[in-house]
């Protein structure tokens, strides 16, 4: 998760995260709009349904509707109607403290793991 200090907090910017399959391939990149590209093109964007904290040491577990991206091709995920992410571990935002004059302006990456689930 990318969060952005606003000298006195942080705030969510996007998410960056790559998803794999079982057998270890890269199948999916994840990055801001919330959007999904699959490696042969198709693309979905998502709007949060609804969410929920599980755990309060990681970002919430999210239901999120998909529709095509404009720039889509047919593929694996053409026909996905909702995504779920579960399992979270991490990806909170830094430590309010750590957002001051002097990190004003700057990013940080906060790593996560996470189990998503495309429905069509």
């Amino acid at each position: 998760q990318i969060y952005a200090c606003h000298g006195g907090a942080w705030s969510f910017v996007a998410p960056r995260a790559d998803l794999f399959a079982d057998n270890g391939q890269l199948i999916i990149s994840h990055f801001g709009g919330p959007s999904w590209r699959a490696k042969d093109g198709s693309t979905v964007v998502g709007t949060v349904v609804n969410k929920v904290t599980v755990d309060r040491t990681a970002i919430p577990w999210l239901v999120l509707s998909a529709a095509p991206a404009r720039d889509s091709h047919p593929g694996r995920l053409a026909r996905t109607t909702f995504i779920q992410r579960i399992d979270t571990t991490g990806g909170l935002a830094p430590p309010a403290s750590d957002c001051n004059a002097t990190t004003a302006g700057t990013q940080a990456e906060v790593p996560y793991t996470a189990d998503y689930v495309f429905w069509k």
